[in-house]
C-alpha cells in the first residue's frame, strides 16, 4: 500500500510520538505526571452538559445541520464578540460554525492557496499551520518568534519577495507554545502589512479567555482595518473545558469566511445541532462559566510558578493561555534531550519547544491542565533530579 506524496512529505505529528512514549513508560510502570498536552483536566461546566442532554433528545437536532451553522449559534457567536470586544458581527455572513477551530483553520488553505504559493507560518507554533500548507501545495515561510522580540514575528525581517508572494499569514496571540499577549500596536502592524502585501490574515484566538491578573487579551478584529485583511477563528475547547465537544467558529471578513464555507459544504456536513445549542448556551452564559475556570488555572500558575522559581529556575509567569515556556537549564542539553531526561527520570512529561518548530529549540513547554498538587510534586521531582 503506497500513501500519497503528500503524507511521505510529512513528519510525525509529535502529540502522537508524545502519547506513543507515554504507553511505553506506562507499560514498564512509570508513574506519569503528564503536563505535556493542552488538554484541560477540568469537566465541561454542569449547565452546558444539562442543556446538551436535553438538546439531543430533540428530534429536529437528529437531521443534518445548516452548512454554516444553525442561526441560534452564529447569532450567539456575534452576540458575545460584541460584548466580550466590541465587535461587531454580522451573523448572516461574518460567522462560520465549525467542528472545532483545527478542522477551519486546516481547510482555510484549501480556499485560497494554489500548489507554489507562500504561506507565512510562525515557530514556534502550532503544527497544523505549515502541515495544511503543505497539504494544499502551499510552501511555509517561517517567521522566527524570539524571546528578544517579545515572541512576536518581526514582520520588518521578511524580505520584500516573500512578502509580494505571500497568500496567507498565521498568527497566534495569546500564544501557543510561549503564551506570549499581542498588544494592539503588533496587531496594526498585521494589517497595515496585509494591506500592502495582498495578504489574508488568520489569527488563531483560542486562547483569549484563559487569562491572568484580569488583563484581557484583545481580538484581531479590534484593530481598525483588521475585518478588511483576515479573519479570527475561535474555539469552545479551552473557554469552557469543551475539546472534545468539537465545536468552534471563524468570525470576520465575509469574503473570507465565504470561501473558507465553500470548502466546508464540500468535505463535511456541519456539527451535531445538539452540540451548537450546548455552545450557544455556553456563550450567552459566559461571564457566569468562565470566572472560576480562570480561578483555577491563576492558582495553577502562581503556585507552579513560586515553586520553580524556588528551585532556580528563571520563569516568566505568563499573562493568558495555561501553558509556560521556559527555557531549558544550561545544562548543554537540546530540548528534546532535556524532556527525555525529565520523563525518564523523575516521570514529568513536558512538550520539547522544537515538536512546535525549529525556533523552539532551548525551551520547553508545561502545560498547567493538571490539578495544583501535583504541579507542586512535578516541581519538587523535578528539584531532585
Amino acid at each position: 500500500m503506497n500513501y500519497s506524496k503528500r503524507i511521505q512529505q510529512l513528519p510525525p505529528y509529535p502529540f502522537a510520538e508524545l502519547d506513543k512514549k507515554k504507553k511505553e513508560l506506562r507499560a514498564k510502570g512509570k508513574n506519569l505526571i503528564d503536563l505535556s498536552i493542552g488538554d484541560p483536566d477540568l469537566p465541561t461546566p454542569g449547565p452546558i452538559v444539562g442543556c446538551m442532554k436535553i438538546a439531543c433528545a430533540q428530534p429536529e437536532h437528529h437531521r443534518y445541520p445548516p452548512y454554516e451553522g444553525t442561526q441560534q449559534f452564529r447569532e450567539a457567536v456575534a452576540k458575545w464578540y460584541l460584548k466580550r470586544f466590541g465587535v461587531k458581527l454580522d451573523s448572516q455572513t461574518e460567522v462560520l460554525a465549525l467542528i472545532g477551530s483545527k478542522e477551519g483553520i486546516a481547510n482555510i488553505h484549501y480556499a485560497f492557496v494554489d500548489p507554489g504559493d507562500i504561506v507565512l507560518v510562525p515557530t514556534p507554533g502550532y503544527p497544523v499551520y505549515p502541515v495544511a500548507t503543505k497539504f494544499a501545495g502551499g510552501l511555509p515561510y517561517l517567521m522566527p518568534l524570539h524571546k528578544t522580540h517579545n515572541f512576536l514575528p518581526d514582520l520588518k525581517l521578511i524580505p520584500d519577495n516573500i512578502a509580494q508572494k505571500a497568500k496567507l499569514m498565521h498568527i497566534n496571540y495569546p500564544n501557543n507554545p510561549t503564551a506570549a499577549v499581542a498588544d494592539r500596536k503588533f496587531f496594526e502592524e498585521v494589517v497595515h502589512f496585509a494591506k500592502k502585501h495582498q495578504t489574508i490574515i488568520c489569527h488563531d484566538a483560542a486562547y483569549t479567555e484563559i487569562y491572568y491578573d484580569n488583563q484581557k487579551p484583545l481580538s484581531f478584529l479590534q484593530t481598525s482595518g483588521a475585518k478588511e485583511v483576515g479573519i479570527e477563528f475561535h474555539s469552545l475547547s479551552k473557554t469552557f473545558n469543551m475539546t472534545g465537544w468539537r465545536i468552534g467558529f471563524a468570525v470576520g471578513s465575509a469574503e473570507i469566511l465565504k470561501g473558507l464555507a465553500k470548502i466546508k459544504t464540500n468535505v463535511d456536513s456541519g456539527q451535531f445541532a445538539a452540540i451548537q445549542e450546548a455552545g450557544t448556551y455556553a456563550l450567552d452564559h459566559e461571564e457566569e462559566l468562565t470566572p472560576v475556570i480562570r480561578k483555577t488555572y491563576q492558582d495553577r500558575r502562581d503556585s507552579f510558578v513560586e515553586a520553580l522559581k524556588k528551585m532556580g529556575f528563571k520563569v516568566n509567569p505568563p499573562k493568558a493561555s495555561f501553558y509556560l515556556w521556559m527555557e531549558v537549564p544550561t545544562t548543554g542539553a537540546t530540548s528534546s534531550q532535556y524532556a527525555t531526561h525529565l520523563v525518564e527520570n523523575s516521570g514529568v512529561v513536558v512538550t520539547p519547544g522544537t515538536a512546535f518548530g525549529e525556533a523552539g529549540e532551548g525551551f520547553i513547554r508545561f502545560s498547567l491542565t493538571a490539578p495544583k498538587e501535583k504541579l507542586i510534586e512535578a516541581a519538587s521531582r523535578i528539584q531532585k533530579i
